[in-house]
């Protein structure tokens, strides 16, 4: 069984949002609503400081919280590894919303649902990669199957020395940053 997830490369992305925008299209978000966010991150301290762009999106956990904590079972984990949320399930309680520690759901207030990335399971299923891989102009964003030590996201991940985003949460993320 595969187990999918995401590498990104904060070297080659430069902050232009095509990840977001492709997101919000292919799951007909509105445009206040991002699954896919885009932070400004400075570092250093001036006058050689620099400034880095972290995308942040729902990590698709080993051990996600939200899954746990949601007292109807609405959200639950894939055998591949995605991290769904059965909206037809969802109470709206916001619990899943308030112990994500990567702030990556969103609360649907028109439908009274919690909602996230869901890295495009229907094309996965087809065997095409997520719409904001492919959209990516920068080609800072890989998808792949973290089972398969061949696969490009395995092997970013070995040789740039990728990194997950806060590992001290013990959440065991999916995404995978590479800083250098």
């Amino acid at each position: 069984m595969p187990k999918y997830g995401l590498v990104i490369d904060l070297t080659k992305c430069a902050g232009c949002r095509t990840c977001t925008a492709a997101c919000q299209t292919q799951n007909d978000l509105e445009p206040y609503e991002r699954w896919v966010r885009v932070q400004e991150v400075s570092e250093g301290k001036f006058p050689s400081a620099t400034k880095r762009f972290l995308t942040v999106q729902c990590q698709h956990c080993d051990k996600p919280v939200c899954v746990t904590v949601c007292p109807v079972r609405a959200n639950y984990k894939r055998p591949d590894g995605i991290v769904m949320i059965d909206e037809d399930r969802c109470v709206g309680c916001k619990y899943c919303v308030v112990a994500c520690p990567y702030q990556a759901r969103i609360f649907n207030e028109e439908r009274g649902v919690a909602q996230k990335c869901w890295l495009c399971y229907k094309r996965v299923e087809k065997g095409v990669a997520p719409a904001c891989v492919v959209a990516c102009p920068a080609g800072a964003r890989y998808f792949g199957d973290f089972e398969d030590p061949e696969s490009e996201v395995s092997k970013l991940v070995v040789r740039r020395k990728a990194a997950k985003l806060r590992p001290d949460l013990g959440t065991e993320p999916s995404l995978y940053y590479i800083r250098s």
